[in-house]
């Protein structure tokens, strides 16, 4: 991971703002700060960050509007949303429009440091992942867009998550080889591979029930027992 990771703060609170960018820099990032949307999206627009640390609650668009206009036009910058304590409606929408984590206030700086390096871990291979993946792959009765990410099946589109399209994407990469859970939560989500989580589990039964015929009886992701699963055309 590079001293010099750029990191983008949209918050409009100055003393959490002024707090957050203080700890980055002590971190060695190159932080910028914007306290509203407009700006935020304008500038990440013209120099894509490494990451985006938003708030929910800005003035004039809100952090939900800021996060889709981002990740449509670019997709693999990791954005960690910022919410209060009970805008849990806020966090899930978030995440299924392709928001890579979430923190809570009030929160830690330290959870909040090490949310970010677990980002940024993810980098090289966001960059190897994108070298190896087409945009586009069709595998029996089902097209791929995985940069606008939409799944058509019998001509009907889906939409996929951030993660939901990397999963997918990740699979195709490695397509008849047994991709462990770990592997995919290191390569996908920058997690460490110790983790134990059901996260995997989650976006693969999202993904069957999109591309499968019959997903308890799935012919594209299968499930390798004991390790994890495997993409066949």
């Amino acid at each position: 991971m590079s001293d010099t990771a750029r990191i983008v703060v949209v918050e409009d609170d100055e003393t959490i703002a002024l707090g957050v960018v203080n700890a980055l820099r002590h971190e060695r990032y190159d932080v910028t700060h914007f306290d509203n949307g407009e700006d935020a999206v304008v500038a990440i627009s013209e120099n894509p960050p490494d990451v985006i640390l938003l708030d929910v609650m800005l003035p004039g668009i809100d952090g939900l509007d800021v996060l889709r206009r981002v990740k449509s036009a670019q997709p693999h910058v990791q954005i960690i949303m910022l919410t209060a304590k009970n805008e849990e409606l806020d966090r899930v929408l978030g995440l299924e429009m392709g928001a890579d984590d979430y923190v809570t206030k009030p929160f830690s700086l330290r959870e909040l440091m090490a949310r970010v390096k677990a980002r940024l871990r993810s980098r090289p291979s966001t960059e190897e992942k994108k070298a190896e993946i087409p945009d586009q792959f069709s595998f029996g009765q089902v097209h791929v867009d995985l940069r606008r990410r939409i799944l058509t099946r019998l001509g009907v589109e889906h939409r996929l998550t951030t993660h939901e399209a990397w999963v997918l994407g990740y699979l195709i990469a490695h397509r008849g080889r047994a991709v462990s859970r770990e592997e995919l939560l290191e390569q996908v989500w920058g997690y460490s591979a110790s983790m134990t989580t059901r996260t995997v589990d989650n976006q693969i039964l999202k993904l069957r029930k999109k591309l499968e015929a019959q997903p308890s009886d799935p012919r594209h992701i299968l499930t390798v027992h004991g390790t994890g699963y495997r993409f066949e055309e």
